[in-house]
């Protein structure tokens, strides 16, 4: 498999001190790829380096073999990687239409505009129905599906979810770990970073444990699951 995102001995960090140190990774494309790990492991930071919001210390990052660590955020999303970021970050004064029509400011998407927002009220049944809701008065659910159908606006080519299921009820997290598959399925390749190891791992064809800011185990999300050494030492299970 051909790896469309690649991490060459990336380090990152806040104020000159380093949170994560010389991770390596390559995310193939077509899949779902996951990265798990305790809070504080380093798994935001390394998104956020990845969407340009981080400048790495250390390190190449390619997306379909061209650098990107020197690239500002609105450039990354331009070629195609786009993240949710944790806390969803809507306008939560705005609709439920507008929170998405700004996902398509991207020249290349808007002439896709209104079909690609069709395809979304398709995708989150939910959101058709609150499409004049004020984006705040939403539940944690809802604001979530807004958030990454506001990503899946800019028709991203790999969807990166910094902690999708924080916050919500069991139920909804089976739900949208559906709609996850469902986008993976439709031909977008995933990246997570997800404290909820079971349904992350199980729907993974790639998964890296990390620890204290460095990658210490990988694999298939299934096979890491079902490792009784790694779910007792890395995944607290």
């Amino acid at each position: 498999m051909t790896a469309v995102l690649e991490v060459r001995g990336l380090s990152a960090g806040y104020d000159g001190v380093a949170v994560v140190r010389g991770v390596d990774l390559a995310v193939e494309a077509g899949g779902i790829a996951t990265i798990v790990g305790a809070n504080g492991a380093g798994k935001t930071t390394i998104m956020r380096a990845l969407s340009g919001v981080l400048r790495p210390v250390e390190g190449a990052i390619l997306f379909e073999g061209e650098p990107i660590e020197a690239l500002p955020p609105h450039e990354i999303v331009a070629r195609g990687l786009v993240m949710v970021p944790e806390g969803r970050r809507l306008f939560p004064s705005l609709s439920v239409l507008e929170n998405l029509e700004l996902g398509a400011y991207q020249p290349h998407c808007r002439g896709r505009r209104r079909e690609n927002m069709q395809r979304m009220f398709e995708l989150f049944p939910r959101l058709a129905e609150r499409r004049g809701q004020r984006a705040g008065t939403l539940s944690g659910g809802e604001q979530q599906m807004v958030a990454i159908a506001r990503a899946l606006m800019s028709m991203p080519k790999v969807l990166m979810l910094d902690e999708p299921s924080l916050g919500l009820a069991p139920v909804i997290v089976a739900t949208l770990f559906e709609i996850v598959k469902g986008i993976n399925a439709a031909g977008t390749t995933v990246v997570l970073v997800e404290q909820n190891v079971k349904h992350a791992l199980a729907i993974s064809a790639q998964a890296w444990v990390l620890e204290n800011g460095s990658i210490v185990l990988g694999g298939s999300g299934p096979a890491l699951l079902t490792d009784d050494k790694t779910r007792r030492a890395y995944l607290g299970m």
